[in-house]
């Protein structure tokens, strides 16, 4: 590193509508971090709080910046979230975040995107930047602030960015996260330390996508995908989403994770907040209030919000994705609602009239995790119409084809591969981890097995929220116990069966259950035992 004083703008976003982060404690740890340096007097830091998407380019033309820190919320390809004029969210996708660092290739120096699935928009920066930091995956606070103090302790030290990278990730495990992982460095020169590839890997789990590409272009359509957690829903409706996008449709996107509680306070709330998001995502005026008439209902105005503005406004068909749907679930007076004017959508896209024509062109994607899966009315919800899909775990083919677009086939041969395969079956997040470590040849095959159950192994973070699961509820814990104590499969109370089931830790063999995998067995022996 040189003596050149190198300024740092970190730019910080938590718009109305997204959940709440911890964002002042990661601003004030860099800047205690760099105050403590020995070469402290080699940085300047600048702060920008409440970014608007139009600030982004006014900080770096008064600035100057060599370092551009964002910390915030990110939506995988739909964008970065800033704010809007009017403090709500505002999603910036990869292709326009690149073009405008593209005009500051000269002075910034590295870009650090501390958000969720902010790797898209960190490949496309990397084209024009030396530098720049995403992350693969959704990241937690903790995480987040970890990586932080590593990463800017080192730049403190007089360290170069790789090494700072590489420290901000051993910070992550030191404190035992494990999603050290999830930071990926991107080089201008190709060069990283962690593969490019990882971005664009997607294993197909056939028939799976073809019945997706299938249905999207049916009119009115409804898909629903759901799973427990870390199965890949998200890649897969990116990838649908992608598809949709290829046969020339618009495409708006709704993360439920990104929801402020404040969105939530009531019905009405959350739908004028869906409204004002799909307008936005669409680039057309927010005119909820011209269209909503609360004595028509709530559920009838947003439909004539959709009916009367969005959907004769476009001039394709609309894939209207709703992520992370189970978010809703703790909400009953807003979810019972919801899902009847879901339903209702779906319902008069199957008419011959000319309301059935207005709303064939929508074509809804549900998403949703199964570990809360509350007790439905199978007659008023969205879940029981339409297209469902479950995603499995890999099989033996599949994980061949990751192994070998991994470059690991020396590393996973055939006894490799079937040593893991029966640790941990064919769970994508499992197997992802295993494989992400050899990859990164911080651990061996031989290490990964041996401390899988434990505390040190790199499953811990995912074995620990499974077993908070299991602790709150004295039922669940007893009829896990009897699974994995025995070596045949038990029969359980349906209720309990399905709810182990929702976990993800069972699977069920007509009406009896089994461990999903042997890690499970074995760790949950001495937690449970």
């Amino acid at each position: 590193m040189t003596n050149q004083i190198r300024k740092i703008l970190l730019l910080a976003a938590n718009p109305k509508g997204s959940s709440q982060i911890h964002l002042d404690q990661e601003v004030r740890e860099i800047k205690e971090g760099l105050k403590r340096s020995r070469h402290r007097d080699q940085y300047s830091i600048v702060t920008a709080e409440a970014v608007r998407y139009r600030d982004i380019h006014r900080a770096i033309l008064e600035h100057e910046p060599h370092i551009i820190h964002f910390s915030g919320h990110g939506s995988g390809e739909d964008g970065l979230v800033f704010e809007d004029e009017l403090g709500e969210i505002k999603l910036v996708d990869a292709e326009a975040l690149a073009g405008l660092f593209q005009l500051f290739a000269d002075q910034v120096q590295c870009v650090v995107l501390n958000a969720c699935y902010s790797q898209y928009q960190a490949v496309e920066i990397a084209r024009y930047i030396d530098y720049v930091v995403g992350m693969s995956q959704e990241i937690g606070d903790r995480a987040a602030i970890e990586f932080s103090v590593g990463f800017y302790d080192a730049l403190g030290a007089d360290k170069g960015y790789e090494f700072a990278y590489q420290l901000g990730c051993r910070l992550i495990r030191m404190a035992g996260i494990a999603e050290n992982l999830t930071p990926q460095l991107m080089t201008k020169t190709g060069l990283s330390n962690c593969s490019q590839e990882s971005a664009t890997i997607y294993i197909e789990r056939p028939p799976i996508e073809e019945k997706c590409y299938k249905a999207i272009v049916q009119p009115g359509a409804l898909i629903r995908i759901k799973a427990p957690q870390k199965m890949g829903k998200t890649l897969l409706l990116e990838k649908l989403l992608n598809y949709a996008r290829q046969q020339g449709y618009q495409t708006a996107k709704l993360d439920l994770k990104l929801a402020d509680s404040s969105a939530m306070t009531d019905l009405k709330t959350f739908l004028h907040w869906l409204c004002a998001n799909v307008s936005d995502s669409l680039n057309l005026e927010d005119k909820v209030d011209e269209y909503w008439q609360d004595s028509l209902g709530l559920n009838t105005s947003c439909t004539r919000y959709f009916q009367r503005y969005l959907l004769p406004n476009i001039n394709t068909s609309l894939v209207f994705a709703i992520d992370n749907c189970e978010r809703l679930f703790q909400y009953a007076n807003i979810f019972s609602e919801f899902c009847l004017l879901l339903r209702s959508w779906y319902e008069t896209a199957k008419q011959g009239d000319r309301m059935g024509k207005i709303w064939q062109k929508l074509r809804l994607v549900v998403v949703n995790s199964t570990e809360i899966y509350p007790t439905l009315d199978i007659n008023r919800s969205p879940f029981n119409v339409g297209l469902a899909i479950e995603l499995p775990e890999f099989n033996q083919q599949q994980l061949q084809e990751m192994v070998n677009l991994y470059g690991l086939s020396e590393q996973l041969n055939n006894n490799g591969l079937s040593q893991l395969v029966k640790l941990v079956g064919g769970h994508p997040y499992l197997v992802q981890e295993a494989i992400t470590h050899l990859k990164s040849q911080e651990s061996s095959l031989e290490e990964i097995l041996t401390l899988a159950p434990t505390e040190q192994g790199i499953f811990s973070y995912h074995l620990r929220q499974q077993l908070e699961s299991l602790q709150n509820d004295s039922q669940l814990q007893s009829g896990y116990r009897r699974v994995i104590t025995v070596d045949e499969p038990v029969q359980l109370n349906p209720d309990i069966t399905f709810k182990l089931h929702s976990l993800g830790l069972v699977k069920i063999v007509r009406n009896d259950c089994i461990p999903s995998c042997e890690l499970y067995r074995q760790y949950f022996l001495v937690r449970l035992g």
